[in-house]
């Protein structure tokens, strides 16, 4: 159950998804989604690959136009915008990194680019990237190579955090360190959206799942609720059965 905490109220963020549609070629990606996040915690969204969940994520971002469809952030359509974006602190699963620069060009760079107040130093030794900063990026393990995505990611005070498998490659500590991190983020009032397919993450932090499968909705509701509707009593079997009746 999210926090009802009225000390959260003013953080309160709502993106809001109506009837999306859209297809890449033949492939019918998106059939009239329809979502709206209202209230701040975390919501695991799921499904197989090719159900959707990336092309959602890139739509709320701009990074996909879709077919139909509105999207509005903060109660403002995105369409023809792009200022929005600063709202949203965005992981991508696949970060790509100019190899010739360092760790510390990296976040220089984006700094230049970003004025406002930054938490990179406190990230930096949170991660334990303080031996790394004057490596190139493209000589950094995969594990590593992560913890700077992860530092982009959350060095900006941002009411939108979208994570898109923000486990991979991660060290056992690092990972503790990273679901720390995300549950701070849930207790400062945030709307936070996470693409995994590590059940245990979403059993341990998610307060809501959303199961796409072939471009539609097939559930949305608290932890609690899918363990009811599967009669399984954990969310990787729960998820597999979704997967195999659709419901």
């Amino acid at each position: 159950m999210r926090s009802k905490d009225p000390t959260h109220l003013e953080s309160l963020t709502m993106i809001t998804i109506h009837h999306l549609h859209k297809s890449f070629g033949k492939n019918h990606v998106l059939n009239g989604v329809d979502l709206s996040f209202d209230q701040p915690g975390i919501t695991a969204v799921l499904g197989p690959n090719g159900s959707g969940k990336t092309t959602i994520i890139k739509s709320i971002l701009g990074m996909v136009l879709p077919d139909e469809g509105i999207i509005k952030v903060q109660n403002e359509d995105i369409k023809g915008r792009w200022l929005y974006r600063n709202q949203i602190a965005y992981l991508p699963q696949i970060a790509r990194f100019p190899e010739n620069l360092t760790v510390a060009e990296l976040l220089r760079m984006v700094k230049d680019l970003n004025t406002a107040i930054t938490h990179d130093a406190d990230l930096i030794e949170y991660f334990g990237l303080q031996d790394f900063l004057d490596k190139r990026l493209g000589n950094l393990s995969g594990g590593t190579r992560q913890k700077v995505n992860l530092v982009l990611t959350f060095m900006y005070d941002c009411p939108i955090i979208i994570l898109d498998e923000p486990t991979a490659g991660l060290d056992p500590i690092s990972l503790i360190r990273l679901k720390e991190l995300i549950n701070q983020q849930r207790m400062k009032g945030k709307t936070i959206l996470i693409t995994t397919h590590v059940m245990g993450l979403v059993e341990e932090l998610a307060d809501e799942v959303v199961f796409l499968l072939e471009g539609h909705i097939h559930f949305r509701g608290s932890l609690r609720k899918l363990k009811e509707q599967t009669g399984e009593g954990n969310v990787e079997k729960a998820i597999a059965k979704l997967l195999v009746t659709g419901h």
